[in-house]
């Protein structure tokens, strides 16, 4: 008997058909490459065309501007059927829920109709560019420098860590404006690649997702006009930033809670067929116990993440509450798939098994995004 999921309260109908044609996608066109794109570091550029015309991209965006028109709820479907296939290399999530909407909430009319169709049909690849060699998650001490000459910003400096950072055909890059400043000096600035002085440099060699093309990037006299700043002004970056980081953790805690899943599904299904001493594993009573334990984490992270849905499809999770939201389902994730790999004894040790491939996957859950110390200070900043 697989694992018992609850059905979550935001389902309707619609969403159950979506799911289909979104599970289907990520059977046919992710799970037969993982290997593939493993030895690649990147998935094939084709695969962002491909999700553009079954109608997989720009999916909560208006279809005034070539979106899908639907909301968060669709976006998280997606999120966990590429979950559940586990597949962690395609950077749909950054596409789709962070940088589609950064220039929705932030960027000028002209070029929301420019670029929001392109992100619509997979024409251009999305990424956005905070992190640098020397800053984390202090966004105040970025040192990315764009200084404005007439009608253009003229930008120095690097990043990294940057998913999708291959492909990008655009980035929304985290700057300095006003390097005194502090927060009210940060700025963000859409970078075509296209653009002279834009160089990508190594894609990053990780522990887990190493199908995804994370990379740096580097910006030697990159000249943008001034009209791709975002916001109306100079130094509303960290403001902006602040106001999209909440669904940003909320995506990742969808991700979390359906490998976490998909993982207690697995071991359920090896422990039952696997033998040892002459009877199944499933019939120990530590790996009861151990299994019992790990079907309510996912239960409680099921039940606590479909409340954060409901609340930002309502417009009312807050950044407590996303914090909150990444910190539990981040941490149990990573206990649970720990524990799970111990179940597989020496085969979860082996990258042929999915849960290997899980267990270093989400490892860096507890770090982008915010860290997990990180979450703990934010929570504690309401308290």
């Amino acid at each position: 008997m697989p694992l018992q999921i609850q059905r979550s309260s935001w389902l309707n109908t619609e969403l159950d058909d979506f799911r289909q044609l979104a599970k289907s996608f990520c059977e046919n066109e992710l799970k037969p490459h993982q290997e593939r794109w493993i030895a690649a570091k990147q998935v094939d550029r084709e695969l962002w065309t491909k999700a553009g015309e079954v109608g997989l991209l720009a999916l909560s965006i208006p279809e005034s501007y070539g979106g899908g028109g639907g909301t968060f709820a669709h976006e998280t479907v997606l999120y966990e059927e590429q979950a559940r296939s586990g597949d962690g290399g395609w950077g749909v999530s950054v596409h789709n829920g962070i940088v589609a909407h950064y220039l929705l909430a932030y960027a000028s009319e002209e070029r929301k109709k420019e670029w929001l169709p392109k992100f619509a049909s997979g024409e251009f690849v999305g990424a956005v560019a905070m992190t640098e060699p020397g800053t984390g998650s202090d966004l105040q001490g970025i040192k990315t420098r764009a200084v404005r000459e007439g009608d253009e910003y003229v930008i120095n400096g690097a990043k990294t860590f940057i998913t999708n950072g291959a492909h990008a055909d655009l980035v929304v890059v985290a700057v300095k404006t006003d390097p005194d400043g502090g927060a009210k000096g940060v700025s963000l600035i859409a970078v075509p690649t296209d653009t002279p002085g834009f160089r990508r440099g190594r894609v990053l060699d990780k522990v887990g997702l190493r199908a995804q093309d994370t990379a740096e990037l580097f910006f030697d006299d990159v000249r943008v006009p001034v009209a791709n700043l975002l916001g109306d002004q100079e130094g509303q970056g960290f403001i902006q930033l602040m106001q999209q980081l909440p669904q940003e953790r909320l995506i990742i805690a969808v991700t979390a809670v359906a490998g976490l899943e998909a993982a207690v599904e697995q071991t359920l299904a090896y422990t039952k067929e696997r033998t040892a001493f002459g009877r199944p594993i499933f019939g120990f009573q530590n790996t009861k116990f151990t299994l019992a334990e790990a079907a309510t984490e996912a239960a409680v992270a099921r039940a606590f993440l479909d409340q954060c849905i409901e609340r930002h499809l309502r417009g009312e999770l807050d950044v407590q509450g996303a914090a909150m939201a990444k910190l539990w389902t981040t941490e149990r994730v990573n206990k649970v798939i720990d524990d799970c790999v111990q179940l597989f004894g020496g085969y979860g040790y082996m990258m042929e098994y999915p849960i290997a491939r899980a267990w270093a996957d989400v490892r860096i859950s507890r770090i982008f995004g915010g860290t997990s110390e990180i979450m703990k200070d934010i929570i504690s900043r309401t308290l």
